[in-house]
């Protein structure tokens, strides 16, 4: 065809059109282009906002009514962004356990992998600050809180929040930087999304039997187009139920009330998709320790490709890593669980159980999974016809 002389349609057709994709390919690859829809939503729906917006603390909260009461159809751009968060990092975790059951960051997709946490780590950054930008009393104290972690650090860390504040306090000058890496930030994860496809594209989607399928492949368009489009429908419709029937049931109430600093909230808690990571946190005593912890719980899934040890990536055929899979599940469900409850017991003791079993899991039962695989692998020769 005429218009694939040209480079940038060339570009559209082999990566989106004649794209050749393993044909046994199923409904959990669906999230990765869920995934994109949802950063398409946050970052036209922020635009919007942006632009009624004030980013400062006598204002910015009644400018967020502002926009919910006077502008038009500002509480459906208001909601779409605030509830598209929660349903991006809904997406984004099924794409992450998805890639964990079917072994998809093994060689040679390990950067893709790679990439992938990256771009997680940015989202959890820009939805905290984003948290912040309402100047509800729980946008204040959770900033004041999780901010204050870094003081954790030895000898810097004081200066560093100071830094981060602009000031001895989170205050005006802490909400107009805020609102500016906000903004700023959702881009540098559009980059690295196609930083994420174009390592995915190089080595080709894998499959979920885990194996190399080079010559059982169709295009991308029209097979697998329409069945992300099917998913997006069913995605559209979980999201709509939130959006038009409970706007605020992922939220928190004390975010209603305006940022008041001489008023301390009973329990404060971040947004749900943060709780797993808050639970790891509060689990270790020591404060340093338990940013470390914290951290290392996130990025201990980018070393996941040299941490594993089986030549086998798909878990159909490892029933015994199917079984431990579901374990991990269990434990990120429960951490959540364990993030938005108060700081006593039994909750602390169950707290430090699951952040130990989490770590356990792929530092010592991954390798050691995958040794006791390798031995009972057993070459059955073929019959002789």
């Amino acid at each position: 065809m005429r218009f694939l002389k040209y480079p940038f349609m060339a570009t559209i057709n082999n990566h989106l059109i004649a794209y050749p994709t393993p044909i046994n390919i199923h409904y959990a690859w669906n999230f990765g282009f869920l995934s994109l829809i949802c950063l398409a939503i946050q970052l036209i729906t922020g635009i919007f906002l942006a632009m009624h917006y004030t980013p400062h603390i006598s204002y910015a909260f009644f400018s967020v009514e502002h926009i919910m009461r006077d502008v038009n159809f500002g509480w459906l751009i208001r909601y779409l962004h605030a509830n598209g968060a929660s349903m991006f990092f809904v997406v984004v975790y099924f794409h992450i356990f998805r890639g964990l059951y079917f072994g998809s960051y093994t060689k040679p997709k390990q950067w893709v992998w790679v990439i992938g946490i990256i771009i997680l780590l940015l989202m959890i950054i820009t939805a905290f600050i984003g948290y912040v930008l309402p100047w509800g009393q729980m946008s204040l104290w959770g900033a004041t809180v999780i901010t204050n972690l870094v003081s954790a650090i030895p000898k810097i860390g004081n200066y560093i929040v100071f830094w981060l504040w602009g000031g001895f306090s989170v205050d005006n000058a802490t909400l107009n930087r805020f609102f500016s890496l906000h903004y700023l930030l959702p881009f540098i994860i559009v980059a690295m999304s196609l930083v994420h496809l174009a390592f995915l594209h190089q080595e080709g989607s894998g499959n979920p039997l885990g194996i190399e399928s080079n010559s059982d492949k169709i295009n991308l368009f029209p097979y697998f187009v329409v069945k992300d489009f099917l998913g997006l429908t069913f995605f559209a419709t979980f999201f709509a139920t939130f959006l038009y029937f409970y706007p605020n049931i992922l939220g928190h109430s004390d975010n209603y009330i305006e940022a008041n600093p001489m008023v301390t909230p009973t329990h404060i808690v971040p947004e749900w998709y943060f709780l797993p990571f808050y639970a790891i946190l509060r689990s270790i005593p020591h404060k340093l320790g338990g940013v470390i912890a914290m951290l290392c719980s996130i990025l201990i899934l980018a070393g996941l490709p040299w941490l594993h040890s089986t030549e086998i990536r798909s878990s159909r055929f490892r029933p015994i890593y199917k079984i431990l899979y579901w374990t991990l599940i269990s434990c990120c469900l429960l951490l959540g669980w364990i993030g938005g409850m108060p700081v006593e017991d039994p909750y602390i003791a169950i707290g430090q159980f699951l952040s130990l079993y989490y770590f356990s899991y792929f530092l010592f039962i991954l390798p050691i999974l995958g040794k006791i695989e390798k031995n009972l692998l057993v070459q059955i020769p073929l019959p002789v016809v």
